[in-house]
């Protein structure tokens, strides 16, 4: 069966050198790190995780947004040190075959992989027919026609990142993306009535589904209220 999907591959970047610099136990820490920042992230954009490469995944999304969404979010997380190695990413889309109900044979497949192998650590590449799909924090940094080896012409590539904010900028509540009034998707207010910024509709679902305690137990010394 014929199906238009959009795919990104992660990976970490320079892990097999930091398996053999800092030991085995590290490496494992390391690498359940980033498996656990890319489960939340995908879990919350509804970006779904195709298959697990050793050090790497395969994402597979149905609308490109969340996966951009989704890749940015997951390169920005060694930025901030929740992930202490460098991810890098690369992202295509167009109409392949869903093979056995789980597997996707094509060649926007091929082109995702790909620009993930060229990618440097930091670096998010994209097909440039994707960049149009980038959420409004979103931008593209560079453009260039890339020859990629074993897939014919070169092909335009853009490098993604984040937009340039002017101030004031608030981080998502959820995610920790930064925003500025130009570019937030959604807003609520706190239990104090503070205007609080998210980057999608499934932060602030998130946000908005989170535990809470017993309003008789919110603010004393071993509850505060919950408002961020």
């Amino acid at each position: 069966m014929r199906v238009v999907r959009h795919f990104a591959f992660v990976d970490l970047s320079g892990f097999t050198a930091l398996t053999h610099r800092e030991g085995d136990e590290r490496a494992v820490a390391v690498l359940s790190a980033f498996r656990s920042s890319v489960r939340e992230t995908c879990s919350r954009r509804g970006v779904r995780i195709a298959k697990w490469l050793g050090d790497g995944a395969m994402l597979v999304a149905v609308e490109p947004m969340p996966l951009l969404a989704a890749a940015l979010e997951i390169e920005r997380a060694t930025e901030i040190g929740k992930v202490p190695v460098p991810v890098r990413v690369g992202a295509a889309s167009g109409e392949v075959i869903l093979h056995e109900g789980d597997d996707y044979i094509g060649n926007p497949v091929n082109v995702a992989a790909r620009l993930c192998d060229i990618a440097p650590g930091g670096t998010v590449l994209v097909e440039a027919t994707l960049a149009d799909a980038l959420p409004k924090w979103g931008t593209v940094l560079a453009t260039q026609e890339t020859e990629i080896r074993g897939l014919g012409p070169s092909l335009r590539v853009c490098r993604i990142g984040f937009l340039p904010l002017e101030p004031p900028v608030r981080p998502d509540p959820v995610c920790g993306i930064p925003l500025s009034a130009a570019v937030f998707e959604d807003r609520a207010l706190d239990a104090f009535g503070n205007e609080l910024w998210f980057c999608s509709d499934s932060c602030r679902d998130t946000w908005e589904r989170r535990p809470q305690p017993a309003a008789e137990g919110q603010g004393s010394l071993r509850t505060p209220f919950i408002g961020s």
